[in-house]
């Protein structure tokens, strides 16, 4: 199977630059997958979809200012560091993506601030770096202060002020990730509140979005690529919910990512570890009945996924309705519902 069979063409102006002032008013494209029909509606109408016994998945992790940008000595050039994953537990070491690439070698030190400096100790694959914060003071504050939202590259515009809250979900409760889980980016309370009056339970998970979801893949024979390890934790509470609930609703692709990684370690229990499930047409699916997910990049491991669910034909047939009717895309768009 080849990835550019999953290629599409998206008009510039339908991606998303800015999130709606009420987050909750994005559309919702309803996909039936039985019927292979679509309805055109808001996600305030989510829980008129709803029952008793369905229980929505919804990741609480919550993303950092990962985004650091410095100076070499000596380079006249702003450049910039990615923090992708601490790998120590003091948080002083990190794996990163840095650019420009080609100036950031081993040995190199950027200066973030007057009291934090990177310092770059090893290239490895993919052109990540293995780097080493230098900080004066609480490394938590400097990163706090000094981080920026980290966007997407197809935003184009700088982060303001308002994405420290606008590119995080209402139940982001758990710091690690680099890009935010943007199907819950459209609930508010009052829509959760909605949801559990209609018969659903909530039940909060994390994976913390990091390569595994956004990167690029390499290889255009599907089949050969393979995704970076991500985070996941599913706390008792929760897991009691999803193994009691008669329809699970998946709320984005990093639910069900978790979903189905724990199904593969036999069933809902409390547990945490890595996953690098990657979920391609020709999957099956053994946790999730149900799929709200927003609009995807084409070529993406994102797109492969919500195909394996649906159907190619369907999602490609969804996604040409969803351009014609003028629906916005990717993180800051809106979302589809399939059902």
């Amino acid at each position: 199977m080849l990835l550019s069979e999953f290629d599409y063409h998206l008009p510039d102006e339908l991606i998303a630059q800015q999130p709606l002032s009420d987050r909750s008013s994005s559309r919702m494209l309803v996909v039936h997958r039985a019927s292979h029909t679509f309805e055109d509606r808001s996600f305030r109408d989510l829980p008129a979809y709803l029952q008793d016994g369905d229980c929505l998945a919804v990741n609480d992790t919550r993303v950092f200012p990962s985004r650091l940008f410095g100076r070499k000595p000596g380079y006249d050039r702003t450049v910039e560091i990615l923090l992708l994953r601490p790998q120590s537990d003091d948080r002083v070491f990190w794996t990163a993506l840095v650019r420009p690439g080609r100036h950031l070698h081993e040995g190199t030190r950027v200066l973030i601030t007057e009291s934090l400096q990177a310092e770059i100790l090893e290239t490895r694959i993919r052109g990540e770096r293995l780097i080493r914060l230098h900080c004066e003071g609480d490394l938590d504050a400097q990163l706090e202060s000094a981080g920026h939202v980290p966007l997407p590259p197809y935003i184009h515009r700088p982060d303001e002020a308002a994405d420290r809250e606008s590119y995080q979900t209402v139940f982001a409760n758990q710091p690690g990730s680099v890009a935010a889980p943007t199907a819950g980016l459209h609930f508010t309370p009052e829509v959760l509140d909605a949801c559990r009056a209609a018969g659903a339970s909530i039940a909060p998970i994390t994976l913390h979005v990091g390569l595994g979801t956004f990167q690029p893949l390499q290889n255009d024979t599907i089949e050969e690529n393979q995704l970076h390890a991500e985070r996941f934790q599913i706390p008792a509470s929760s897991a009691s919910l999803l193994a009691a609930a008669s329809r699970r609703i998946a709320v984005g692709t990093t639910s069900v990512r978790t979903l189905e990684t724990a199904a593969r370690n036999g069933g809902f229990s409390a547990t945490e570890g890595e996953t690098d499930i990657f979920i391609y047409p020709g999957y099956r699916f053994q946790a999730v009945d149900a799929l709200l997910t927003n609009f995807h990049l084409p070529k993406s491991s994102l797109l492969l996924l919500v195909s394996a669910f649906a159907g190619k034909d369907l999602v490609r047939a969804a996604y040409d309705h969803a351009v014609q009717q003028r629906y916005r895309f990717f993180s800051y768009g809106d979302c589809m519902l399939i059902l």
